[in-house]
């Protein structure tokens, strides 16, 4: 079986652009991969045009490790999200080949299930003005949808300190979704990499009294040294990963024991099996896998994979139950959350299938998305003219 052609699909929504990698071959079998570029679409369609003359054509869909391989190396230049994204979407496409030709689903290919369900939180669900009275009805709907954990930024546009009234107003908005869930549900604060170290300490001993699962990217994500200091005097579990692209650039951060929690992207990471060599690696120091997931249907199914047949996994970030839920529609297949828990993914391969009128439906937008502009949790970026 050879690679005989690759074909992007970009779905558009008002602050994301969902790019699905469709990878063909010369047998007629057809995999699913999937990245959410942040602002630099163009950059990876760029990218794929020439990787596919230069390493993708001709190769066979089952030796996935030889083409991540020639892919990472045989360009010469440092991968960085570009590359790496380019990369994790057509190797979850040729597991994808893989599952389907040997009619199995793909964590089975990974060695098989280690648990019988996987467990989700919610993101998305908070795309409302920040007042606690709003948040507070926000977080009522998360759990009425069957989550038991979900995660929020209350920071606004805060970026390495905050005033002592925006402090006093994030806070009150973990309260009120703190109150609003019970004691039982749990909630974890994304930090966004906003802030200073010393910040971040001071912020996370006034959420101690909230009882967070974690903080996430406490400081910018440059600098293992700073997570280090904040992490060493920050009471909460430390989680941390979704702008890191490759495992040597985990390596800090994993030989300092700067975390508790590793959010690699599997889509911006080199795939599926790469990120299982990061959990590999993770697990000698008893870290546990969050894998980031902004992403779409594909996405979130290269996710469950993972999730379904890794021992030191956690919990799986999802979005699509609450911004944007038309976005399942381009490639269902995937199990909904009951009670807090995906059931494990059925079908060959991935389990997911285009359906390309939803994804006409949904063309590319003019998308600028900043997470340091006001009300960027509204997820309403469109570029304006």
């Amino acid at each position: 079986m050879k690679i005989s052609g690759i074909q992007t699909h970009v779905v558009g929504s008002p602050w994301r652009n969902i790019t699905i990698v469709r990878v063909k071959t010369d047998e007629g079998l057809e995999g699913l991969g999937e990245v959410r570029m942040l602002n630099h679409t163009d950059a990876l369609l760029g990218y794929l045009n020439e990787a596919a003359t230069n390493h993708i054509l001709g190769h066979d869909p089952f030796n996935i490790e030889d083409l991540v391989q020639r892919m990472y190396r045989h360009d010469f230049a440092r991968a960085g999200e570009i590359a790496m994204s380019a990369i994790s979407t057509i190797e979850m496409a040729c597991w994808d080949i893989v599952g389907k030709a040997l009619n199995k689903p793909v964590y089975q290919l990974l060695g098989g299930a280690v648990r019988e369900q996987i467990k989700a939180y919610a993101n998305g669900w908070y795309t409302v003005e920040r007042t606690p009275e709003e948040f507070h009805a926000a977080a009522k709907r998360v759990v009425a949808k069957g989550y038991r954990a979900l995660k929020f930024d209350p920071f606004g546009a805060g970026f390495y300190e905050l005033e002592r009234e925006e402090r006093l107003r994030s806070l009150s908005l973990v309260e009120a979704v703190r109150d609003a869930v019970g004691p039982e549900v749990e909630i974890l604060i994304e930090m966004h990499g906003r802030f200073n170290p010393t910040t971040a300490i001071a912020i996370a001993r006034e959420l101690e009294r909230f009882e967070p699962s974690w903080v996430e990217e406490p400081v910018p994500p440059e600098n293992a040294a700073a997570l280090k200091k904040a992490a060493e005097q920050i009471n909460i579990p430390v989680a941390t990963g979704e702008r890191i692209h490759t495992r040597f650039d985990f390596r800090e951060v994993i030989e300092l024991q700067a975390a508790d929690y590793l959010q690699a992207d599997i889509t911006h990471f080199g795939g599926i099996l790469e990120t299982k060599k990061l959990a590999a690696w993770a697990e000698n120091y008893y870290m546990l896998m969050a894998p980031h997931n902004v992403g779409g249907p594909v996405s979130t199914a290269a996710a469950l994979h993972f999730a379904a047949s890794t021992p030191n996994f956690k919990i799986q970030e999802h979005f699509n139950d609450f911004s944007d839920e038309w976005v399942k529609s381009v490639a269902p297949g995937n199990p909904e959350v009951i009670d807090g828990y995906f059931a494990l993914p059925q079908g060959r391969g991935l389990g997911v299938t285009l359906d390309e009128e939803a994804v006409a439906q949904h063309p590319r937008q003019e998308v600028f998305f900043d997470l340091f502009a006001d009300n960027w949790q509204r997820r309403q970026a469109l570029r304006q003219s």
